[in-house]
């Protein structure tokens, strides 16, 4: 390995060069960041219909106000990403989310202790309503910058020099990670609602938060120092913007300079200020970051990703809301969670198998239609008359789809991972991310909209539809990526060899 990705274990374990110690680190760490944000997003459905019971409004508003965090921030988080060294993001990353769901953990418990307040001191019942969103928010932009740091630059530097399957298997490997705290992380809480109580499901998240944290931050800051290209890395970031900055202003100061005194020059003035306009807002965070995006060869595919967020049909907060409402006991809801985790863990064993055979392009259209086969069962027990037998069918069909779903997520990001050049892959992962909570919080507000959970039905043929389309979107990237247009054997792309 070359000396710029040579790994050396950390001080703290001692000066002999252990790769294997620093990846576990990474992967440990990686565990136990998620494994409080997958305990939150399946309790949150919970506490809000336990809360206000009868609807799915509070559930939907704090899934609007939650995935419109990261619709609005998104890009921003990743430029914001890209302008720190890799020792501040982990710093506010890791403070501000654990402080996040601590506060709201603690909220939580107050509404449920004291469950009158709705009615006695409704100003009070809304301020801590108002927190809640504003923690969960807070919380999920802090996960984001985590996420992209970790996933858009920490996993292709320490494979640099590596063949490809290394980074094929480390995307796997995190992405199983990130599954295995999904279906760990809603068995154990809803054997904690089940059989002990709402209220002490709030407060093993606020303690899980509150300890966690300082483990996590020693594992992280350990990787990072144990990884020279990491350090290497992130003083590239930070060279590249400062030479950036100083081109940009010396450009501004010759075109001062060149301006002429005459009688003239008040016109070449006033344009020279429309320019400086048009560039100032070209050069605004959100718009430089989307304006980046668009030009890159990999937005349809993200796009088509993306797409699969306008979805009731996961074990989301609107689909876990409904089926508590239906009767559902919520340890059998978690354990359908769990089960879909597990079939989804499975999707990270077969990804690097299948990539190494057909590539990333036919795994990723392999994947995308079988998900979309999976999911007809939902469709079908609409019609079903039997509320238990149709929501079993609906756990199981969604449970089956998240093959595809986990196997299709993988190969575009590793396609994303391949294509975008380093300069640019932190604005791009913020806004994908962003892009894909826009797709959320357009189901949130559908969810606003059809608040009824007799009418989920009508969310879940919407939802299919956007499966569908990301099917054709992701195709037609495949066609002219593959430059099959002549090629009579396109269609045999799917299970070609």
């Amino acid at each position: 390995m070359e000396e710029s990705v040579k790994l050396r274990v950390p001080p703290l374990t001692g000066q002999q060069e252990n790769p294997l110690a620093l990846i576990t680190y990474l992967y440990i760490g990686h565990f136990l960041a998620r494994w409080g944000t997958r305990m939150w997003e399946f309790s949150v459905a919970l506490y809000m219909i336990n809360i206000w019971p009868e609807s799915l409004l509070y559930a939907a508003i704090y899934g609007a106000s939650d995935s419109a965090s990261i619709a609005v921030f998104g890009p921003i988080i990743g430029r914001w990403v890209d302008k720190l060294s890799c020792l501040k993001v982990l710093q506010l990353w890791l403070v501000t989310q654990n402080l996040s769901f601590v506060i709201a953990g603690a909220s939580v418990v107050t509404l449920l202790i004291h469950s009158s307040l709705k009615f006695t001191h409704f100003s009070i019942f809304m301020l801590l309503m108002l927190l809640i969103n504003v923690c969960g928010g807070i919380g999920v932009l802090s996960t984001l910058a985590g996420t992209i740091m970790i996933e858009r630059e920490w996993l292709l530097v320490i494979s640099e020099g590596q063949p490809q399957e290394f980074l094929t298997r480390m995307n796997s490997v995190t992405r199983r990670i990130d599954l295995c705290c999904k279906l760990l992380a809603p068995v154990v809480t809803g054997f904690i609602v089940s059989f002990v109580s709402l209220k002490a499901s709030a407060i093993t998240l606020a303690l899980w938060n509150t300890v966690s944290v300082w483990v996590e931050y020693w594992l992280f800051t350990s990787v990072y120092h144990g990884i020279p290209a990491l350090d290497q890395s992130s003083q590239r970031r930070m060279a590249r913007l400062l030479q950036c900055d100083q081109e940009m202003n010396t450009l501004t100061s010759e075109e001062d300079s060149l301006l002429p005194v005459t009688g003239c020059s008040s016109e070449l003035a006033d344009r020279k200020w429309n320019k400086k306009i048009s560039e100032k807002i070209s050069e605004i965070p959100y718009i430089a970051a989307w304006r980046v995006y668009l030009q890159q060869e990999v937005a349809l595919p993200g796009l088509a990703l993306a797409s699969l967020f306008f979805t009731v049909l996961s074990f989301g907060t609107l689909m876990t809301a409904t089926l508590e409402w239906k009767g559902i006991p919520t340890y059998v809801i978690g354990l359908g969670r769990g089960i879909s985790a597990v079939i989804g863990i499975a999707a990270t064993v077969a990804y690097p198998v299948l990539q190494s055979r057909i590539s990333t392009i036919r795994t990723g259209l392999w994947s995308i239609w079988s998900q979309w086969t999976c999911l007809l069962p939902c469709i079908a027990s609409i019609w079903i008359q039997s509320g238990f037998l149709s929501s079993y069918i609906l756990m199981g069909s969604v449970a089956i789809s998240r093959l595809g779903l986990w196997m299709f997520d993988l190969s575009v990001l590793q396609h994303m991972q391949d294509l975008v050049t380093e300069s640019d892959r932190l604005i791009v992962g913020g806004v994908q991310n962003s892009l894909q909570s826009l797709m959320e919080l357009l189901v949130y507000v559908m969810g606003i909209i059809i608040s009824d959970p007799r009418d989920f039905w009508k969310l879940a043929v919407i939802s299919f539809e956007a499966v569908t389309l990301a099917a054709f979107l992701f195709c037609i990237h495949a066609y002219h990526r593959l430059g099959r247009a002549h090629d009579p054997s396109f269609g045999l792309i799917l299970v070609q060899n």
